[in-house]
């Protein structure tokens, strides 16, 4: 889930995973089932006992391996600290500790404030799902250097991520998904090649990565927060959440409220929502999202059109025909209508990213799509490894050298979620998504497939976030953003309890806010996580314009 469930795996991440351009990663974690090590048969609570009383090896951070995604080992932090990676064992299945076990790759840097001034670890989790924390934390930093005088900064491959034992599914010999339409027109063939594509895919899931798929779950990954927080020894979990971490962390608070340190979660999931209610809500996230942007570039003078109006017309436009005839590249390739979504919907995700986005769609709008495939090239696939060996078409192996961020997506989202939609379903509310969006509604309305097939039942419809008794959680709500959309910070309010859910509005664009750099979110945070104090009722921070011309 949101992470955002979105248009596509790839793209509909957190700001946090879009903007992972500075990499780092932990040494492999060890092999899937792995037992831990301990002679004879062990007692579920002898085995919880091993795995609260474990230490952890922290060592420098080699580079990150393809499956987090690639890129060079993390630099030294301005004052000197080096990234520490290090290997967390917990059980398997929470059910079973004492059966086999996994591992969960960890990575800090140590705070850099007065030692009797230490408050503990701070937890992050970006998003996705399926983002690597271990290589997102670094290229993010900056923005965290103030919390870190009071914290050691901690993140992790959650499990089925990364080198978390990472998901694996499509094998060499499968159809890549961009050869598939993800927007079929009708219930033709192209919705045929989808339906397949899926399915495939979810046998291929349990065919590489079968024993590890029922146990890659939300509640899952709460609980090695859990242990997570012992072996660091906190007393509390402190923590931060974005997009699909928001999730994660109301679901932590649900299961663990008394253990509930001092916790942000920004860009905050509806977690009222099944799938096919949450694609609808996103749909008009986007379509509202592009329409203030369309707003700015009518004021800017753009070519698309003279009003936002215009602009949004002119683009569907765009989209309907670059469905039908793609537009070819210098590379050899094309642009198609997908493509076009991927682009658009990524530049959503941050503000900044919009005058990009106007000259990319004015290019394209002039037959030169090479602009516009850049831009979804980058937003939607940084970090990710390519294949170095093209001509290995073994359909028995899997791809070692790309990150796996898409299959833990979607082991995660159908792990989580019990909805198994069909092409009926979605023909039934396409018109419903269309309503909404045009121009994002049909590629959200068809992920509902996404999970057709899936070898592990799903948990539920949505996420059990209620904690009562738990201390305030502050939730951080955009009010234009595109893949979390506003209201979703007041239902998880209400969720999570009277008295726990504290909101702040922030009255800007994009995915987020504290990322934003918008210095009212970033005080307001840093007093309750550094200081323990929480905005008045109703606090609200505005969004700074971008400047003229930009």
């Amino acid at each position: 889930m949101p992470s955002a469930r979105a248009i596509s795996s790839v793209v509909l991440l957190s700001t946090a995973t879009l903007l992972a351009s500075s990499l780092t990663a932990c040494a492999p974690a060890a092999q899937d089932g792995e037992r831990r090590g301990d002679s004879g048969t062990a007692t579920d609570e002898q085995a919880m006992n091993e795995f609260r009383g474990q230490s952890l090896d922290w060592k420098d951070c080699p580079a990150p391996t393809p499956v987090q995604g690639g890129g060079q080992a993390p630099g030294a932090l301005p004052d000197g600290t080096r990234w520490q990676c290090s290997t967390l064992r917990a059980p398997l299945d929470w059910k079973n500790p004492s059966g086999d076990s996994i591992g969960i790759e960890l990575i800090r840097a140590r705070t850099s404030g007065d030692p009797d001034d230490r408050i503990g670890s701070l937890l992050f989790n970006f998003g996705g799902p399926g983002g690597s924390g271990v290589t997102t934390l670094p290229g993010l930093a900056p923005d965290y250097e103030k919390l870190r005088t009071r914290y050691d900064l901690v993140s992790f491959d959650p499990r089925g991520v990364g080198n978390s034992s990472g998901v694996r599914c499509l094998d060499a010999g499968l159809p890549d998904e961009e050869e598939v339409d993800a927007t079929p027109d009708d219930g033709g063939d192209e919705t045929n090649a989808l339906v397949e594509f899926n399915r495939e895919t979810a046998a291929a899931c349990k065919k590489n990565s079968g024993d590890v798929l029922p146990h890659v779950g939300t509640t899952q990954a709460a609980q090695d927060m859990d242990l997570m927080r012992q072996v660091l020894g906190d007393e509390k979990l402190h923590y931060f959440g974005i997009s699909y971490g928001t999730e994660l962390g109301g679901v932590y608070a649900h299961l663990f409220p008394e253990n509930v340190g001092r916790a942000v979660l920004d860009g905050v999931v509806d977690p009222t929502h099944d799938m096919m209610q949450e694609a609808l809500t996103q749909a008009a996230g986007f379509q509202l999202a592009f329409e203030h942007f369309a707003t700015w570039c009518a004021e800017q003078g753009c070519t698309l059109g003279s009003d936002a109006e215009a602009i949004v017309d002119a683009t569907v436009a765009l989209e309907a025909a670059l469905d039908d005839t793609p537009l070819p590249a210098s590379d050899g390739g094309e642009l198609d209508g997908d493509e076009l979504i991927d682009a658009i919907s990524g530049s959503l995700y941050r503000q900044d990213y919009w005058p990009a986005l106007r000259v990319a769609l004015e290019a394209a709008a002039d037959d030169d799509g090479d602009i516009l495939q850049d831009l979804a090239e980058a937003l939607g696939q940084q970090g990710a490894g390519g294949d170095t060996d093209p001509d290995d078409t073994d359909p028995d192996d899997t791809d070692p050298d790309e990150s796996n961020e898409d299959d833990a997506f979607r082991a995660i989202t159908c792990d989580d979620s019990s909805n198994r939609y069909t092409v009926a379903d979605v023909l039934s509310r396409l018109p419903d998504f269309l309503e909404a969006s045009p121009l994002f509604g049909p590629g959200l309305a068809w992920s509902a497939l996404s999970c057709d097939g899936w070898p592990v039942p799903g948990a539920a419809e949505h996420p059990e976030v209620s904690a009562p008794g738990a201390p305030p959680v502050l939730l951080v709500g955009n009010t234009g953003d595109p893949a979390t959309p506003y209201e979703g910070a007041a239902r998880m309010a209400e969720r999570l309890g009277k008295k726990v859910g504290v909101e702040l509005t922030y009255e800007g664009e994009g995915h987020g806010a504290y990322d934003s750099g918008n210095p009212c979110v970033q005080n307001a945070v840093n007093a309750y996580l550094l200081n323990g104090e929480l905005p008045r009722p109703g606090a609200t921070c505005e969004a700074e314009p971008l400047p003229e011309g930009k």
